[in-house]
């Protein structure tokens, strides 16, 4: 079993799981009763997707995201499969793209109006045929524009190239044929350089896609794993399975060493499958189980131990399928940092469940929400072909902000001196407290401070605010640099808020105390 400390300090530890009231909810909706293990749901900021049933071959409903409440028994339905859908994933850069994939062996792109459907869509954008026997995952590159991967029980898994005139793709740029048996799970690092995949011969594969050569392989007999997930850039992997005994089990690799987990624990003895999902920007990892109504959610640390459990949402409604939204669509202003849209065909139900730090401001709060990836590519689909890596686009969620460039910008020192300026950080903007909006006087007077230091030598200037000297530490010259050093600045500054609110108290209480002292003196 993991350590699970009694205290830990962390922003997300008081973090809840809230459903959705029943008019926020999506009713009468037919999920799909097939037993595949797949999330069988696909959401964005626009629309949510639920595989459904269909007489006569395969088929998915695509719904406005504010079209809540029951569901027309005859609303239209995308149906240009032969076979039932397995899988279905929109596209990241484009909210009108979605891709599915089917027992009848294809894979099949489709374009989706900007409007309420009136009729059938029976005529997909794209069809990719390729593989020999049905489809079982698609998955999109991260970064990439318009590369699509699909695994199929085949063995195989083929990278397609989208950026075609084609209708039709018979022939992927690239076949990995690295397994033996039916890939069960697929998962990109944040760059999309590595893949991860899960195999029903037990062994978790790290795969250079290009090059379709095996990096690393796990031969760990004691956990059979059924899905896995890379880690963001924290050079790890997470899996689920059963243990020997058949009992659920996690688990924490070295993404550079799959020999041994660095963590492994057994959770219950249910049947359902585990999904993984990992939330990047916050760290936080949530496990969802299929069949039960149970949501485990932990924090992952760079150090032991490692997994830190927080909570546990429970729900006596069971899930056969579960959707995210992506961070751009979540209500900032509710301090929502996840949400989940759980299937329950019990009930014909699409029961919305948001995860919610519990705060008492109303504004933005800039600390659980840093910077996220944004719905435009980093790389064209050629660009990745040749061997170019790039992070993801990051963007932030403040209303009204726009997009923020992954890659570094070379900052000369007087720039770097300006963007590191109190009055210029975004952590201050849009976020001032009350007491400083009660004090107009002083901030007009740390205003004539910061005009009197921009007048200061050059020399004096190169000295920055938030500890560090320019020439002791000079520009950043990769991403995580840039990354560490904004980090640190927001580090410093809330630590100088902080230390600002408690002299504010102080002055209070020294100025409450002389109030008192007054008033005993004048009453003698």
């Amino acid at each position: 079993m993991s350590w699970h400390p009694q205290y830990r300090s962390s922003k997300f530890r008081h973090v809840y799981g809230k459903a959705a009231g029943k008019e926020k909810c999506y009713d009468c909706v037919p999920i799909t009763l097939n037993v595949h293990d797949n999330h069988f749901c696909a959401v964005n900021p626009n629309f949510i997707a639920v595989v459904t049933e269909c007489a006569g071959g395969g088929a998915f409903l695509v719904i406005p995201i504010k079209q809540t409440g029951k569901l027309d028994p005859h609303y239209p339905k995308v149906c240009g499969h032969k076979g039932n859908v397995l899988d279905i994933k929109w596209n990241p850069f484009n909210d009108f793209v979605i891709a599915s994939c089917s027992e009848d062996s294809t894979v099949k792109i489709w374009d989706i109006p900007n409007e309420l459907l009136k009729r059938n869509i029976t005529s997909p954008k794209k069809e990719l045929l390729g593989h020999a026997r049905r489809v079982g995952l698609i998955e999109w590159h991260p970064t990439a524009h318009n590369i699509l991967f699909s695994s199929g029980y085949d063995y195989k898994i083929m990278i397609w190239n989208l950026d075609v005139k084609e209708a039709v793709i018979k022939d992927p740029v690239k076949i990995l044929d690295a397994h033996t048996d039916v890939v069960l799970s697929m998962s990109f690092n944040t760059d999309g350089s590595l893949l991860a995949t899960a195999c029903r011969d037990r062994k978790i594969r790290v795969i250079d896609p290009r090059a379709g050569t095996v990096l690393q392989e796990a031969n760990y007999r004691s956990h059979r794993v059924n899905k896995v997930l890379f880690l963001g850039n924290m050079e790890k992997l997470f899996s689920t399975g059963t243990s020997r005994w058949n009992n659920r089990q996690i688990a924490l690799w070295d993404q550079n060493d799959l020999s041994v987990p660095l963590l492994e624990e057994d959770l219950d003895g249910s049947s359902g499958l585990l999904f993984p999902i990992y939330d990047s920007d916050t760290h936080m990892l949530y496990v969802v189980g299929k069949g039960d109504g149970n949501i485990r959610y932990y924090e992952i640390s760079p150090e032991k131990p490692y997994l830190n459990y927080l909570m546990e949402y429970r729900s006596l409604l069971p899930q056969k399928g579960i959707g995210m939204m992506p961070k751009r669509g979540l209500d900032v202003s509710a301090c929502e940092i996840f949400r989940f849209y759980k299937l329950i065909p019990t009930k014909s139900l699409i029961e919305p469940i948001s995860m919610i730090v519990p705060r008492r401001s109303e504004s933005y709060q800039e600390d659980i929400y840093p910077l996220t990836a944004a719905a435009q590519p980093a790389l064209t689909a050629q660009q990745w072909l040749s061997g170019v890596n790039k992070g993801p686009l990051l963007v932030s969620l403040r209303p009204g902000s726009g997009a923020v460039s992954s890659q570094p910008q070379f900052l000369e020192p007087e720039s770097l001196m300006e963007t590191t300026d109190v009055s210029q950080q975004p952590v201050w903007g849009g976020r001032m407290p009350l007491e400083d909006k009660q004090k107009p006087r002083e901030i007009e007077d740390d205003r004539k401070q910061l005009k009197v230091q921009e007048k200061l030598p050059e020399t004096e200037q190169m000295c920055l605010s938030n500890s560090f000297d320019i020439f002791e530490c000079p520009p950043p010259k990769t991403e995580n640099e840039l990354l560490q050093m904004f980090y640190r600045q927001q580090e410093e500054i809330r630590r100088l808020r902080e230390l600002v609110n408690q002299r504010d108290v102080q002055i209070k209480q020294l100025e409450l105390e002389l109030r008192n002292r007054c008033t005993d003196t004048g009453s003698y």
